[in-house]
């Protein structure tokens, strides 16, 4: 399905091309959304309705798992793998600081140790070859490292297997944080499968989100799946007023599960258009340096830096689409010329985690995260969906490419 904006229609400042077209998602889902919703109104389970346990079953299905528990949201998913992990408090778990806050702050909520790692500058993914310095980082600090919690960025799985063997070698457990990379894949596995215990999130702008807030954790234990459905109603046992254990409110409310269901049928298809996006930048973008500098080999250049790469034996489910600018660009007046051409953009991120004040006092990785400063300075993600037509992503490349050479900086 084409973008909403109709065909032949100029964008501008005044008149800007969406970020995430989620209208034209709902246009094409709305009936059947409203008729799901409708049900669930009419049966009256608000909370943990028929349709939670229906979308659980179909999500599981996705991930390649046995079991799905579904929260109330992404951040609730990640506390509650926390929970099922056992973590306590004063005990590391190494993140990323090349991330968004959800994945470090549900550590301390429990007394835990974010322990920040170093990324890899392609994939932007933890580097299971830097893990080693985190480590070191810790024990100079005093904190004991219990587990290693990765992140598949911007879509792409992080290399679970390569953080795994990190964390067999020293006894670790693994977790994945997949808030951004459901339906992705990595050395013929599911997203899901990658680690013991995965977590996601709902939030309507991901590649699979609902109308509010929702999450999930995936994982093949049933006895943690059985104690992930405990904790997240208050710790309940045997019925609503025994409580096994310290729980927290956790649950996912039937409307968001409905809204999944609906947005479920359409899922396979909306990863085919986001691949098909993808592949599109790549080649307008690198058409579009290729046509403001007049050489074919000096664009290929500027633009094998700046595009995202997507490991060998790995797909993304692409949350975004950010790449790098080119060394020495000026990020804020490539973004004020967008902008003024009808191109919105963002910066996911900014600074690294261990750079925000929260978070400045806990371990950081032996030698410093230079990698992850470097992408703060550089990366700029540009409108994606799956349905961006073609015409809008020439006229980001254009702009764009025109943007760099103005600066001097591409070529």
């Amino acid at each position: 399905m084409p973008s909403t904006k109709p065909a032949g229609q100029a964008y501008s400042a005044a008149n800007p091309m969406p970020f995430i077209d989620l209208a034209a998602q709902q246009a094409r889902l709305r009936p059947k959304i409203e008729a799901a919703i409708k049900r669930v109104l009419d049966h009256g389970s608000y909370i943990l309705g028929p349709e939670v346990a229906e979308a659980e079953t179909a999500l599981a299905e996705v991930a390649g798992t046995r079991h799905c528990v579904t929260t109330s949201s992404g951040t609730d998913a990640l506390l509650l793998g926390l929970l099922a992990l056992g973590v306590k408090a004063g005990q590391g778990v190494i993140v990323p600081s090349f991330t968004f806050a959800a994945t470090a702050e549900v550590m301390p909520w429990l007394g835990a140790v974010p322990v920040f790692a170093e990324v890899d500058g392609r994939n932007f993914n933890l580097d299971p070859a830097r893990i080693a310095d985190a480590l070191a980082g810790a024990e100079a600090a005093g904190v004991e490292v219990a587990g290693i919690l990765g992140v598949g960025l911007f879509g792409q799985p992080a290399d679970m297997a390569g953080l795994g063997a990190v964390a067999a070698e020293h006894g670790l457990w693994l977790m994945d944080d997949a808030a951004q990379s459901l339906g992705s894949m990595r050395d013929g596995r599911k997203t899901g499968q990658l680690a013991p215990i995965t977590a996601t999130s709902f939030f309507p702008a991901k590649p699979l989100g609902c109308y509010g807030d929702g999450g999930a954790v995936f994982t093949d234990d049933a006895a943690m799946a059985g104690l992930m459905r405990s904790l997240r109603v208050h710790g309940m046992g045997a019925d609503r007023y025994q409580h096994d254990r310290i729980g927290m409110t956790g649950r996912m409310d039937s409307i968001q599960a409905a809204v999944l269901l609906q947005k479920l049928t359409i899922f396979a298809d909306e990863m085919a258009g986001r691949q098909r996006v993808a592949k599109g930048y790549a080649e307008a973008i690198t058409a579009g340096l290729a046509a403001a500098l007049a050489d074919d080999k000096a664009a290929g250049m500027v633009a094998a830096d700046m595009l995202p790469r997507v490991d060998k034996g790995a797909t993304s489910a692409w949350a975004q689409y950010t790449i790098r600018l080119p060394v020495g660009a000026d990020r804020a007046a490539a973004q004020a010329e967008l902008k003024a051409a009808g191109i919105p953009t963002a910066i996911y991120y900014p600074k690294g985690m261990h750079q925000q004040p929260p978070y400045q006092h806990y371990p950081l990785a032996k030698g410093g995260l230079p990698v992850t400063a470097d992408l703060c300075s550089r990366v700029l993600a540009l409108p994606f969906h799956p349905y961006l037509d073609g015409a809008a992503q020439a006229h980001v490349a254009q702009v764009l490419a025109g943007a760099l050479v103005k600066q001097g900086v591409a070529g």
